[in-house]
């Protein structure tokens, strides 16, 4: 421990923190714009500059150690107008359309020029522009970035797949695409985090609000909405809802007066994946011999595109089970339209999510089989649904709570995990038991699965038949279960992926908190929808019973495999 002195505050810390870290345990807010601890501790915006007494020049508190009797001014004349020059230099080739911009309201480059003062600049403006594909479901927009170098260091550090990089040199250098590449070729998975992890707008999710708000205008299309377990979670906190308010049924409220014909939950797709998944794993165990394993979850599209760019030879492992994303999309564009009666072309169904990936998904021709164009025409992030309340000018605070619609809006509190990551693989073994066994597991039986943005496994015995399991969530975390596997290091009979850490919960659609990881209280708010849930299995959901019973006749039966199956190795990235 040293005893250090910060804007005449006398502290005690540890000897190995840096003068950011102190000041922060102090109560003392420094600004910082590239910082990301343990991830980007490189001062590049030296916004982070502080005074140190005996030395002569600035230096930045996010690299710099604390030493015993160190006394150091962050808020001194001379660290303020040093940072008003650096900030006024970063705007100089920074886009300020804030008005047009995703992140206003919510940009740190905009909180800290704010905070400064800053009305003009005697710096002249140079804007750079790079072409961008304006369709695909990422986009980077070169006039903004900042050159912080975050979305370079969770790409490559949290995610392993290193799409981003330092391009050019000296006064071109900048952030694009690793080796030159177009964006299309470059291995992208599309789970949103370097979006989350800009400071400003410079990445952002394709905004597809417009598609749905002509559908909602047009008087010849039924508009159908679907909402994801994790968006629960998460919706209000755009939206400025303390926890109590931000429900799944005022959700459910606000789509309604934002004019959607039938509101819906995904949960129960998840309940149906559920069963398709769980009775494929099932079958497989029961004829080990003949299968190669581990088998993998399929609910997340970035997991799929990773497993196809890193390691195709090991796609045929995936169960073939689509998303409930897909799952819904094509029961609601054929057993929902034949309950309203009218034409699957008339329906048009929206998601939200809170993935950047499943806008990719839904694009996927070979997922689309229920014969009525894209089973899921759009999908919306949790940020856009949030957007489009605050266009229909909706005071959500105000509104009462209702219901989702009926039969698609029954779900489980084994579907409502599926947010959280190692929920998948709870949901499954909570009714892998029930198929096995003829009758429920305690609820919380296979709760050691749970847990954060890690790699955890655990051994199940089902009625004699031993299961090995894994969860891992972040991409680097899967590569690295993957080489294990591939190595013979460990082997697993089941193996849930997610590729956002912590699982959709953090996902890339998800609201954004500077310097904030919220999946761990979103998951935990989902967990107790769970636990509050008198319905628990997913095998007990009462309308997925129905629209077997009167529709797809049996899980994995030749129906069920048409709608609610597919081959991943055909999917075009």
């Amino acid at each position: 421990m040293v005893t250090i002195t910060i804007d005449g505050k006398q502290i005690t810390v540890a000897e190995d923190l840096t003068i950011l870290q102190a000041a922060k345990q102090a109560g003392i807010l420094i600004p910082t714009l590239c910082y990301l601890e343990g991830l980007n501790e490189i001062g590049a915006c030296r916004l982070c500059i502080v005074e140190v007494a005996g030395m002569n020049r600035l230096v930045s508190s996010c690299n710099t150690k604390v030493q015993d009797g160190m006394v150091v001014a962050t808020n001194t004349e001379k660290v303020r107008a040093a940072r008003k020059i650096n900030v006024e230099l970063i705007l100089s080739q920074h886009n300020c359309q804030c008005a047009q911009c995703s992140r206003s309201g919510n940009c740190v480059l905009q909180k800290i020029a704010n905070g400064l003062g800053i009305l003009d600049s005697s710096y002249a403006k140079k804007i750079k522009t790079i072409p961008w594909n304006q369709d695909f479901p990422l986009i980077r927009d070169e006039s903004r970035c900042v050159k912080c170098m975050r979305c370079v260091q969770v790409c490559s550090k949290v995610q392993g797949v290193s799409v981003w990089d330092v391009v050019n040199t000296g006064g071109r250098t900048t952030v694009g695409v690793n080796g030159g590449r177009k964006i299309e070729a470059a291995d992208c998975v599309l789970c949103g985090q370097c979006i989350t992890h800009c400071p400003v707008g410079a990445l952002r999710a394709r905004d597809d609000s417009e598609k749905v708000f002509a559908a909602l205008a047009d008087p010849e299309k039924i508009t159908v909405v679907q909402v994801a377990p994790a968006v629960r979670s998460a919706w209000g906190e755009s939206l400025g809802l303390p926890d109590e308010l931000a429900t799944e049924k005022r959700l459910a409220a606000a789509l309604r007066r934002m004019g959607f014909d039938y509101v819906f939950d995904t949960n129960f797709s998840a309940d149906l994946t559920i069963m398709e998944e769980g009775s494929e794993l099932v079958e497989m165990l029961k004829a080990k011999e003949s299968h190669s394993f581990p088998l993998f979850t399929s609910c997340c599209p970035g997991w799929v595109r990773f497993l196809k760019t890193q390691y195709p030879d090991m796609v045929g492992q995936l169960s073939t089970a689509k998303s409930p994303q897909q799952m819904f999309g094509a029961v609601a564009k054929s057993y929902y339209a034949e309950l309203l009666g009218v034409e699957a072309e008339k329906i048009f169904c929206v998601s939200i999510m809170p993935c950047v990936a499943k806008k990719y998904e839904c694009g996927v021709e070979a997922v689309n089989d229920a014969g009525a164009g894209a089973d899921v025409d759009v999908s919306l992030t949790t940020r856009e649904a949030a957007r489009m309340m605050k266009a229909a000018n909706i005071d959500v605070q105000q509104l009462p709570e209702e219901d989702f619609d009926q039969p698609l809006g029954t779900g489980t509190g084994a579907a409502v995990i599926f947010g959280a990551t190692g929920g998948v693989m709870e949901a499954a073994l909570r009714s892998a038991y029930y198929l096995v066994c003829g009758e429920n597991p305690p609820a919380e039986a296979f709760t050691v699965v749970r847990g954060g943005a890690d790699w955890r496994e655990a051994d199940f015995d089902v009625n004699g038949i031993p299961v090995k399991t894994a969860v891992a969530s972040g991409l680097a975390n899967a590569r690295k279960l993957i080489e294990a596997v591939r190595n013979g290091e460990v082997q697993y009979d089941f193996v849930e992926i997610m590729a956002c850490p912590g699982g959709c919960a953090g996902g890339g659609g998800q609201p954004i908190h500077e310097g904030c990881e919220y999946y761990g209280s979103r998951g935990q708010k989902l967990y107790a929808l769970d636990a509050a849930n008198t319905l628990r299995f997913s095998h007990e959901n009462p309308a997925v019973l129905e629209l077997y019973k009167n529709y797809l006749g049996a899980p994995l039966s030749e129906k069920a495999h048409h709608l609610l199956h597919t081959n991943q190795k055909e999917w075009k990235l």
